[in-house]
């Protein structure tokens, strides 16, 4: 018996071709397309860091918002709470996270030009690119965060010359636990800067990566500020 076989259909003129995944038959798939072009799932694929940094960032709120519960409960029951007198080099160093943040916001919109930039060298009618290598940026974003964690350090061994450790009283029991807390986040965060530098050099920085980062760093930023004020106002 004659059997009939019908052609595909054609895509139509202008029409890119429909991406098919591969189906192993086992329920899961792998995310191949059927025409092996895997440069097209990579364009389509969700960012895991974008949306992963936002859980981070919504943990760490809730912890620190359950370290000034606790402060503001504590200060309201205790008769022995006495007024602590900040190391002034907090304020230094809140200049020096500030600066950090800016440097790492410049870096990252030069990143962008400068990878569009490079990406359009050889391409007709491009000669040359006109943008600057922004790693000097990045850099000074990483180093300005090492000296705000010097600067930190250096709080710490003030307050320990004028005989206030972390169980001399409540003051500085809060003042030493928030300060370490926050500098262990922001030692995540240098870490986060120089994997960014190394994948930059390395010509293999992703979007997603740079601003997962950059909204870290940030947002270590705006704590900080949040938790200088805190320390101002209730120790």
């Amino acid at each position: 018996m004659a059997t009939t076989v019908h052609e595909p259909p054609k895509p139509a003129i202008g029409e890119e071709p429909r991406v098919r995944l591969n189906d192993s038959g086992n329920g899961g798939g792998n995310l191949t397309p059927a025409n092996g072009n895997l440069r097209t799932v990579h364009r389509h694929s969700p960012p895991p860091s974008s949306t992963g940094i936002w859980v981070v960032l919504a943990s760490i709120t809730m912890t620190f918002l359950a370290f000034t519960s606790a402060l503001v409960v504590r200060e309201g029951g205790a008769k022995d709470w006495q007024h602590l007198t900040l190391p002034p080099i907090l304020y230094f160093n809140t200049l020096l996270l500030l600066a950090s943040s800016v440097a790492l916001e410049i870096g990252r919109r030069q990143v962008r030009a400068f990878m569009t930039a490079k990406a359009l060298v050889g391409k007709p009618g491009i000669v040359k690119a006109g943008a600057e290598n922004p790693a000097r940026w990045l850099y000074a974003a990483l180093f300005l965060g090492i000296f705000f964690v010097a600067g930190q350090f250096t709080a710490w061994l003030q307050l320990r010359a004028q005989g206030l450790y972390l169980a001399t009283n409540p003051n500085s029991s809060f003042f030493y636990v928030l300060t370490v807390m926050h500098a262990l986040h922001v030692f995540g965060g240098l870490g986060g800067l120089a994997r960014v530098i190394h994948k930059f050099n390395r010509s293999t920085l992703r979007k997603s990566t740079l601003d997962a980062t950059s909204h870290y760093w940030h947002f270590m930023d705006g704590l900080w500020v949040y938790l200088l004020w805190l320390l101002w106002a209730k120790l």
